[in-house]
């Protein structure tokens, strides 16, 4: 499918080409920061199956556009993106023949409702799953979940200047992630009196706002519930429960060191990105029409999951530290002194039930410690 997306705000523009990249795999989206852009883009023909057109622009309306298009194309769909949100503009955009209108600030889960509806899954464009893999991977990765991971990843780059009262606000209308808040405030880990913590505000007060942002990426990497295809959908759960289990021991190892587990938490949850992300790709193939196997599902995983791996990373601008940090989850040289990559390693191995093995202890020899297997909550816990 092809998109012309027209929008001078950067970020906006951004979040509208993830949004449809995240809607259909392979999507080949133009974004133009003008009207006089946009005009030239139509004009040298393309044809585009979807626009989406914000409606002030510094060089004039986004209306002419809508114009335009349709003189040549009365069906395509055209949405409409405006801070204009009165009858009146409404009634106006309607009359050019639009096919839907989105006011600012955007709310992501209502577009995504809308596109889906306004221009549906095609049949799979490419014969094979590597084929349609390789082909997705040139356009926006997204993850399909109600919170996105990079808006949280982008939380925690700024968490300092961050604090409970303006994450609870944020997260307001969130209402799996204020459940989830609650219920570990609520732990025996973070109790602090007889009384229960009831608001938004005081679970992340009572957390702190690092561990809260670890809460809420563990929740935005939990994606199986969005995947149609079964067996898909168990192997995201899979791959979800082993992030959080390699957190977790990250977590263990990180406190036994003396060393602040937020950091370590982050890099377990994001250990299986690649993985997240073949399996989203797959479960679209397969809505689209096309055919898996399981020997296909497994091949794919193995040969597909580490360049997608690194696509989120480059596009999510995940800090160098932290992607090694994800990196040595999965491979370690022998060579290596950084404690953090250490400590990643053994919490992998630990994760795996490997925690005897030669390289398991060799690992916990280096960094000072003996592994203590404990089935105790630990402070902090991100599991729940």
């Amino acid at each position: 499918m092809k998109a012309l997306i027209l929008e001078d705000d950067e970020l906006v523009g951004e979040l509208l080409e993830t949004v449809v990249a995240g809607i259909h795999q392979g999507a080949a989206v133009s974004l133009a920061r003008s009207l006089a852009e946009a005009r030239q883009i139509v004009d040298g023909g393309g044809g585009y199956q979807l626009y989406l057109i914000d409606w002030q622009l510094p060089d004039g309306s986004g209306l002419e556009l809508v114009k335009r298009v349709r003189a040549h194309d009365a069906d395509v769909p055209i949405v409409m993106v405006s801070g204009r949100s009165d009858r009146e503009s409404v009634l106006r955009a309607a009359h050019h023949g639009i096919s839907g209108y989105i006011t600012k600030p955007l709310d992501v889960q209502l577009l995504h409702e809308r596109l889906t509806k306004l221009v549906p899954v095609e049949a799979a464009a490419h014969g094979s799953a590597d084929e349609y893999l390789k082909a997705s991977l040139n356009s926006v990765v997204q993850l399909p979940a109600d919170i996105d991971p990079a808006d949280v990843l982008d939380l925690i780059g700024r968490q300092q200047e961050l604090s409970p009262a303006q994450l609870a606000e944020r997260w307001r209308e969130e209402t799996a992630l204020t459940a989830r808040l609650l219920d570990v405030a609520n732990s025996s880990s973070f109790r602090r009196t007889g009384k229960p913590v009831e608001s938004l505000r005081d679970a992340i007060s009572n957390m702190g706002v690092a561990m809260s942002l670890n809460q809420a990426l563990a929740l935005s990497l939990d994606v199986a519930g969005k995947i149609n295809t079964p067996d898909l959908q168990a192997q995201a759960r899979a791959f979800h429960d082993m992030a959080l289990r390699v957190a977790r021991e990250a977590q263990k190892l990180a406190v036994r060191l003396g060393k602040a587990p937020t950091l370590f938490q982050q890099a377990g949850l994001l250990s299986r990105l690649g993985e997240l992300a073949v399996l989203k790709v797959l479960n679209q193939f397969s809505v689209e029409g096309g055919s898996l196997s399981s020997s296909e599902v497994e091949q794919c995983l193995g040969q597909w999951s580490q360049d997608y791996g690194n696509r989120l990373k480059v596009q999510w601008k995940l800090p160098l530290n932290l992607r090694e940090m994800i990196g040595a989850v999965h491979f370690l040289p022998k060579d290596s002194t950084r404690e953090d990559r250490l400590v990643m390693r053994a919490a992998a191995l630990i994760a795996g039930a490997q925690s005897e093995s030669e390289d398991c202890q060799r690992l916990l020899r280096r960094i000072g410690l003996e592994h203590k297997p404990s089935t105790e909550e630990t402070p902090h816990d991100i599991s729940h």
